[in-house]
């Protein structure tokens, strides 16, 4: 099992604690705003929008807190212009990591990610870096008992590009324009999607051997999760089961 699809995971648990806190919530609120300024609301003619709708309504964002960020976002209610950037960096052992942030400060914001960086064991690299060792990819993750034929007919048939059983969770990657078709056709043969995300997978992955480091690791991560104005972040490391279990995660 590779890095990337672990960290799917584990980003897909730490979803669980993120919505308590209401930080979840924030996040794809802003995200759903950004969608629409960008191509506008409606979700027929916005794939990003659509996905990005899907994905709050999958976290049982209210509709209509949903319906309000795409007015802010085409112009209909007043809201913050927040930007799309993007940071390229490595954590301890040198794995590679791309952040993406949505913010009203570039400024502010690239001071703190480096600060984040720096302080832990990381840095920051210039753009182009890391960049060229990922990929844009749709990932929904299916967990719970399925057929697995049944579930490999539907998703194949609708454009999936791999399907990966990761013991308790199915793992199935699409192309970034077929996400929102494989997703329908999931739902329509009645298969419960857990999420489905436009997401960064890495090309190639950069073993992690030691706790200590997998842990330096993942710490730095999850801080940089953590940030209000990242909305995502992606990591090449592959780190064993027996080691992730020993870190704690």
């Amino acid at each position: 099992m590779s890095g990337h699809s672990k960290w799917a995971t584990i980003k897909h648990k730490k979803g669980a604690a993120d919505k308590k806190r209401g930080k979840l919530f924030a996040r794809l609120i802003k995200q759903v705003e950004v969608a629409a300024r960008q191509g506008g609301g409606d979700l027929d003619a916005n794939p990003t929008l659509r996905t990005m709708y899907q994905k709050a309504r999958d976290a049982s964002v209210p509709l209509d807190t949903i319906e309000r960020a795409i007015k802010r976002g085409t112009g209909e209610l007043e809201g913050v212009d927040y930007q799309p950037v993007t940071y390229e960096g490595y954590a301890p052992g040198g794995v590679a990591l791309y952040i993406e942030t949505l913010t009203d400060n570039r400024n502010r914001t690239s001071s703190e990610i480096r600060s984040l960086l720096s302080k832990n064991g990381g840095s920051l690299a210039e753009p182009g870096a890391v960049a060229w060792q990922f990929e844009r990819k749709g990932v929904i993750l299916v967990a719970g008992e399925v057929d697995e034929d049944e579930l490999m007919l539907v998703a194949l048939d609708a454009g999936a590009e791999d399907i990966v059983d990761e013991g308790g969770m199915w793992r199935i990657t699409t192309a970034p324009t077929d996400l929102n078709a494989v997703r329908t056709a999931l739902d329509e043969a009645g298969v419960t999607v857990e999420s489905a995300d436009l997401t960064m997978v890495p090309t190639t992955t950069v073993p992690v051997t030691d706790e200590s480091t997998a842990k330096a690791v993942l710490r730095l991560v999850d801080l940089l999760d953590d940030h209000d104005d990242v909305q995502d972040v992606h990591a090449n490391f592959d780190i064993s089961d027996e080691i992730l279990e020993a870190a704690g995660t």
